[in-house]
């Protein structure tokens, strides 16, 4: 069993990172409705996932679904990402959520078969390998939050719109949100919440816990935005091999009773032990100096 955990828990190879990374190059396709942006400078190793698709308030549509699934296919394999940031490109918006225009027109069968795919999408952000940030500077409803809580940190603007609304429209939570919202705030009160439909205020979000932070807007609707980058700015100086197995840690270990979390966290500590990394930080500290990490 042990063996067979120690394969499952073992960090992507080396890769290539890949070729397209700059902003101007990737923002310049405003017809697809995800874009991707690495940024620069001090900033570089976080990535941005810009979600664009202004005429239906960034809704989970076919193609925006199939997009987002291909960009994060990509980034997957990229080993300069080391902080990935879900925002919006549309003012006010982050995810309005399901199509529900598209899904009318869809046969019951093809409704189950898309619903599979959203959960599927959630699930490959939640096991993205580097920490994962949402920037809620809007309305983040239904499928909308569900993408936000399958992210490791959430940040939203004390105005933002928050909730799992899919009850009002004779729908329930399909892609996560049963189960990832009671994990972030208990069972009953995820049930309160999802029962009701309640729509929440960020810094509503915030008091119960399922945001990290909640921000005052700014004039020009992106105040979570900045703030999400913030945070990702604390994230890159830590070396991205012992952050990616904490992260591992966390996530399967939650998943388990405690004692076989424990063992979990002893695999994912064994990998880190022979890395440059701690050696480096080991140095670092000896000779009173800032680390240099190389994700090695």
């Amino acid at each position: 069993m042990l063996r067979a955990l120690t394969s499952a828990l073992r960090l992507p190879s080396p890769r290539r990172p890949l070729e397209a990374r700059g902003c101007a190059a990737n923002l310049a396709a405003a017809n697809r409705e995800i874009q991707v942006c690495a940024l620069a400078g001090p900033d570089q190793g976080i990535t941005e996932i810009l979600m664009n698709r202004p005429s239906a308030r960034n809704a989970l549509g076919n193609v925006f679904v199939t997009e987002l699934l291909e960009a994060l296919a990509q980034l997957r394999e990229d080993r300069q990402v080391r902080v990935l940031i879900f925002r919006s490109g549309v003012k006010g918006i982050f995810c309005a959520g399901a199509d529900l225009k598209e899904r009318e027109q869809m046969s019951e069968t093809e409704v189950g078969v898309f619903v599979q795919r959203l959960r599927g999408l959630m699930n490959e952000i939640a096991a993205f390998p580097v920490p994962t940030i949402a920037a809620m500077d809007g309305f983040a409803l239904g499928g909308g939050l569900e993408l936000a809580l399958a992210c490791d940190l959430r940040v939203a603007a004390s105005s933002a719109v928050l909730g799992l609304t899919e009850t009002t429209r004779g729908l329930l939570p399909g892609a996560g949100g049963t189960q990832r919202l009671p994990r972030c705030l208990g069972v009953a009160l995820a049930k309160e919440l999802i029962f009701t439909g309640r729509r929440l205020s960020g810094a509503q979000a915030q008091a119960l816990g399922l945001v990290n932070h909640a921000v005052a807007q700014n004039e020009e609707g992106n105040a979570a935005y900045h703030r999400a980058r913030a945070l990702a700015q604390e994230i890159l100086p830590q070396a991205p091999t012992a952050v990616q197995l904490a992260k591992v840690a966390i996530d399967r270990g939650t998943e388990v009773d405690i004692a076989s979390g424990m063992a979990t966290e002893g695999i994912c500590y064994a990998q880190n032990i022979p890395t440059r990394d701690r050696l480096e930080g080991m140095a670092a500290f000896r000779e009173k100096r800032p680390p240099r990490f190389v994700g090695e």
